[in-house]
């Protein structure tokens, strides 16, 4: 996971015309997207919405080049954290539908329902869409562009210097984890070997979690110290640089906040219309 996180800055920092964007217009166009599929009916309707946003994201995924691969296994990363809320969706009722049919029947009085699949794969639809527009951000932005462009669009000061301590000092938090764990590879020591006896594995983990919180901890400290030293203080806030936007940019911003706004009106008028 560590690795990943440095991957994706890594990828940040290549050139293409989605990373020359400033930060504000790529952010306003991934929080649109979600904002707009948030927004949409839990119906039928999130099909066609989330095809043509798909198809729209494989146009910008496209003009990154970055490979797909990237794409997918960023997708697959984050599955355990979403793909079991949606699967036990399966289980329940919810209050998007009245009339439920059971499509099988399982003990302990556990039934699947034909309205919770439909819901199941609407709320799939959503959460990768969602989740490819912040992929898209996260891999073509650099974190610190991302907070400066946050704190133009008005970010308050306080989360922005808050933001950008966490920013700073996050990679210094996985380098230390890496040297700790090469560490421990040297000593040919790894926590999922069964051959070791399990409470000599936790003992060695609890050695390493605990070393990583007091060098956090004292990390901490003299980070601290040095910034009382170049005066930092209650009233302190990162200074941002004001940058308008180029032509270009806002064109892109336009046709592409248009293009979100309009799909789903156009979707939901002809819903209406057929029915």
């Amino acid at each position: 996971m560590i690795e990943e996180l440095f991957q994706i800055e890594r990828d940040a920092y290549k050139d293409s015309l989605i990373h020359r964007l400033d930060a504000r217009v790529k952010i306003a166009i991934a929080f649109a997207a979600i904002i707009a599929l948030v927004a949409v009916p839990y119906s039928t309707m999130i099909y066609t919405v989330g095809a043509v946003f798909f198809l729209f994201f494989c146009i910008l995924w496209c003009c990154t080049r970055l490979s797909p691969v990237v794409y997918v296994k960023r997708v697959l990363a984050i599955v355990p954290l979403w793909g079991v809320i949606i699967f036990f969706q399966i289980f329940l009722k919810n209050k998007y539908y009245t009339d439920y049919h059971v499509v099988m029947s399982l003990p302990f009085s556990i039934s699947i329902y034909a309205e919770s699949i439909e819901f199941a794969f609407i709320l799939l639809v959503k959460f990768v869409i969602c989740i490819s527009f912040i992929i898209l951000l996260s891999s073509t932005t650099k974190m610190q562009d991302m907070l400066e462009g946050a704190a133009r669009m008005g970010l308050p000061a306080e989360f922005a210097l808050a933001l950008g301590m966490m920013i700073r000092y996050l990679f210094v938090f996985g380098y230390m984890y890496r040297k700790i764990n090469e560490t421990l590879k040297t000593k040919c020591f790894d926590a999922l070997d069964s051959h070791l006896p399990y409470r000599y594995r936790l003992r060695q983990l609890g050695y390493t979690i605990g070393t990583m919180f007091i060098r956090s901890y004292e990390q901490g400290e003299r980070v601290y110290t040095s910034m009382l030293c170049r005066g930092y203080g209650r009233d302190s806030f990162l200074f941002v640089e004001k940058k308008p936007l180029k032509g270009c940019e806002w064109a892109v911003l336009s046709i592409s906040l248009l293009f979100i706004v309009a799909v789903p009106l156009a979707v939901w008028l002809t819903t209406v219309r057929l029915f």
